[in-house]
């Protein structure tokens, strides 16, 4: 199943939408404290835990936690590898409560029929791409299309099966929740319920302002922050190094037929071209729905008609380029004709693939119903799977090639440069092979060498190389680099006069939030002795403003959420005064001016959907705290047990899992 989630399709939303049940059980154990862990004897390699039996692979924790974080970050990114190891212990946790509600549900008698998983795939998530307009795809081809999601009819629908065992137990648990009309009510009135008020402003900035430090103020900071400061001018080093730049090298290489031939024969399998079909289409889209959620489905015959005639037109003799222009709804290719050009396998919905797939060239098809509407789809080509030829691929061949024949030629130079360098020095050496040898200046690990800009490979060997050590080689973007430490600073502690500007900002950043907090508790004080914010503010060159009616999920000015210290406002009564609510870069006090309770009218109307939320809540703590006894009772009787050193390993970095 995961595996299936990781590939892309149409499908692939509904399936994860259908597994949503499984995904909100896994959940869970975000709420659920880990309860401890248990030997697990001698377990078999690659085993991560056992539940009741049953066996969880290092192989599926792996592939689960690839898919979670693919979800979190679907456009990649520099830490996707660092980040794996936190998502292999979310992962761990997920398919061990799941084997877990698994087994109670077993224990408890709950089943899922085969007459249950049918009805789910005809009338649940799935049933748009199996049965479409109410209609079974058909046998091979709902087989064809799972074995493109790498899976079987029997192992999907098993899975389809456990989200109905879970739904099943989750129900039995989560029936006795209830939710009272004062419950519903009060919750109403909280959600509800707006407040104006007056609030004085006092900025961080403007204290910071007036801050002037004394140099003996300065020193006095340093010697207290002195361990902030330890050891914060990193350690520097001074190398010579000479690039023996790939770039320049694949520029020197040929690149022979033989060579192409050779290596298009050693990957013939990368080169195969897909099925595919070149097409036009005229599509009537599906009417949208209503405001009840439904089609009309005399919008959806008018649309069909529609459709109808414009295929009696095609019949009779009109072009199918002109009516596509002028009554195609698809605005991306109306106005070429309908064309769609080359389409794979996947790629449409099934209904469109299947007639698309069926013709042959030339011919137009009948109406055909989708989800999204009727379309009259022309087949203009069409190229069946096969090998593409050399004389097709050779473009995309020759820069592999010429870049592995660079990089090979680069490296056996790199080994000459360095060879001479050991025997001569790097500067002889350099001169006799004709690269330019840079001595740099000192530098930190983060900084950038001219030539070589990002080079984490390069600077990691530098700074793990030893003084008076013999000429080393080292990779880089560019290609090999040859370097030779020349000298090396390790990391200190600066002194004040090295680091004046900073411990004077740190000082006055430090200094304005504490006179921040004590001025606002002052302003907070005050008003209140003297009954009177605005008074309170002029006296302290506080800032008064007035809210508008504000809800408690709205925003205001100078204070931001509502959320936070401010929700105070909402337990507060006309005239009261606050205490200091802080925002980070200032603070406020505020005064209640007024709270505006919602209508009777206005809680008919919401009712329902309040009441729904706090079921849904109570459902969801209920079974948490069913998962939580569950999972801990089946710990503490060895039901469960943890391979801790399978754990271990997935949860270290990536490059040390292999991940």
């Amino acid at each position: 199943m995961i595996r299936f989630l990781q590939t892309p399709g149409p499908i692939k939303k509904y399936l994860l939408g259908g597994i949503l049940l499984l995904m909100t059980v896994s959940m869970v154990w975000y709420l659920v404290p880990s309860s401890g862990s248990y030997d697990f004897g001698a377990p078999a390699r690659g085993v991560v835990a056992k539940v009741e039996g049953t066996d969880i692979m290092a192989d599926e924790v792996r592939q689960q936690a690839r898919e979670m974080l693919q979800q979190q970050m679907p456009q990649g990114g520099p830490n996707m590898g660092m980040l794996l190891p936190f998502f292999a212990q979310r992962a761990a946790e997920q398919l061990i409560n799941q084997q877990v509600l698994l087994a109670e549900a077993s224990r408890m008698g709950l089943r899922a029929t085969p007459e249950e998983v049918m009805d789910e795939l005809q009338h649940g998530h799935y049933a748009a791409y199996f049965f479409p307009g109410g209609n079974f795809i058909g046998t091979q081809e709902y087989t064809e299309m799972l074995q493109r999601a790498n899976l079987t009819p029997a192992k999907f629908e098993a899975s389809v099966g456990d989200e109905i065992r879970i739904s099943k137990l989750r129900a039995l648990i989560s029936q006795s929740a209830s939710v009272s009309e004062t419950e519903v009510h009060n919750q109403f009135i909280k959600q509800n319920t707006k407040v104006k008020f007056d609030y004085a402003v006092l900025k961080q900035d403007d204290l910071r302002k007036g801050l002037h430090p004394t140099e003996e103020e300065l020193k006095a900071f340093y010697e207290s922050h002195k361990a902030t400061y330890a050891n914060s001018i990193p350690e520097k080093r001074k190398v010579k190094y000479a690039v023996v730049d790939t770039a320049k090298a694949e520029a020197g290489v040929q690149v022979t037929q033989d060579n192409l031939r050779t290596y298009y024969d050693q990957h013939r399998d990368e080169y195969r071209g897909a099925e595919q079909v070149k097409v036009s289409h005229i599509w009537i889209k599906m009417p949208l729905l209503g405001a009840d959620g439904k089609v009309d489905e005399n919008k959806v015959a008018e649309a069909q008609h529609r459709a109808d005639d414009l295929l009696k037109q095609l019949k009779n003799g009109d072009k199918f380029d002109e009516l596509a222009k002028k009554y195609s709804e698809d605005p991306g290719s109306a106005n070429v004709g309908g064309a769609l050009g080359w389409i794979g396998r996947a790629q449409m919905t099934p209904e469109f693939e299947k007639a698309a797939f069926s013709l042959s060239k030339g011919q137009i098809s009948d109406v055909v119903k989708g989800s999204d509407g009727f379309h009259i789809i022309r087949l203009d080509d069409k190229q069946d799977a096969h090998v593409k030829p050399l004389d097709e691929v050779k473009s995309q061949i020759e820069p592999i090639l010429r870049r592995q024949k660079g990089q090979i030629a680069a490296q056996a130079k790199a080994e000459d440069l360095l060879k001479q360098a050991r025997a001569q020095g790097l500067d002889a050496a350099g001169a006799t092979l004709g690269i330019p040898v840079i001595t740099s200046d000192f530098f930190a690990r983060k900084d950038m060498l001219p030539g070589l800009g990002p080079a984490p490979q390069f600077m990691d060997a530098v700074f793990t190389a030893t003084e008076k050590s013999p000429p080393d080689v080292a990779s880089a973007s560019q290609g090999p680099v040859v370097f030779q430490l020349l000298a090396v600073k390790p990391a200190a502690t600066p002194t004040l006069e090295e680091i004046h500007s900073r411990v004077e900002e740190e000082f006055k950043n430090d200094r304005a939030r504490t006179l921040l907090a004590q001025k606002a508790q002052e302003l907070s004080d005050r008003a209140k002795a003297e009954h009177d914010l605005k008074r309170a503010a002029k006296e302290l060159g506080a800032t008064l403003k007035t809210s508008d009616f504000v809800l408690p999920d709205g925003q205001v000015p100078d204070i931001g959420s509502m959320t936070g210290q401010a929700s105070v406002a909402f337990t507060m009564k006309p005239g009261d005064i606050s205490g200091p609510i802080n925002s980070g870069s200032s603070a406020a006090v505020i005064e209640l001016i007024d709270n505006q309770k919602p209508t009777d009218a206005d809680f008919a109307a919401k009712r329902d959907q309040i009441r729904e939320q706090l079921l849904q809540g109570k459902q969801q703590e209920l079974f948490g705290l069913f998962v939580s006894n569950l999972r801990d009772q089946m710990e503490k009787t060895g039901k469960i047990k943890i391979n801790q050193e399978e754990l271990k390993a997935l949860t270290r970095t990536g490059s040390e899992q292999g991940m």
